[in-house]
């Protein structure tokens, strides 16, 4: 009989359960995780672990460029970003460069607070045309 660990049940029910918007986000949440544990992966001078978290950053980077809507204008300018984003990664593991991490968490963690304000937007629209107010 196999043992159920009960945080990765939660974890699948959450992502099976997530809205395409909430995924996004877990992506976002995801990305900074993997970039953090690549600093401190370089710190360490555990080279196989950066590598391992800068690639992981990176698959979330092209997973997020092949998912935007290219008929739409605003998604020309994130696939730049993101195309630049996906580059300095490239960089960082290459130079061990924690600055370049630096920058990329920074330029992710305003992706990810910009899509959570939208997501909230979102919320209250439906709740108020929902007739609760």
């Amino acid at each position: 009989m196999a043992l159920h660990n009960p945080y990765q049940a939660y974890q699948n029910n959450s992502v099976n359960t997530a809205s395409p918007g909430e995924l996004t986000l877990m992506l976002y949440n995801g990305c900074i995780k993997f970039i953090h544990q690549a600093k401190m992966a370089i710190n360490a001078k555990q080279i196989e672990a950066k590598n391992t978290n800068i690639q992981k950053a990176q698959k979330i980077i092209q997973e997020l460029m092949v998912t935007l809507n290219m008929d739409l204008e605003v998604s020309k300018d994130m696939m730049s970003l993101y195309d630049y984003m996906n580059r300095r990664l490239i960089e960082a593991n290459i130079n061990n460069d924690t600055s370049i991490l630096d920058e990329v968490e920074e330029l992710v963690s305003e992706f990810r607070d910009t899509w959570k304000q939208v997501i909230q937007a979102n919320r209250q629209k439906q709740y108020v045309q929902g007739g609760s107010i």
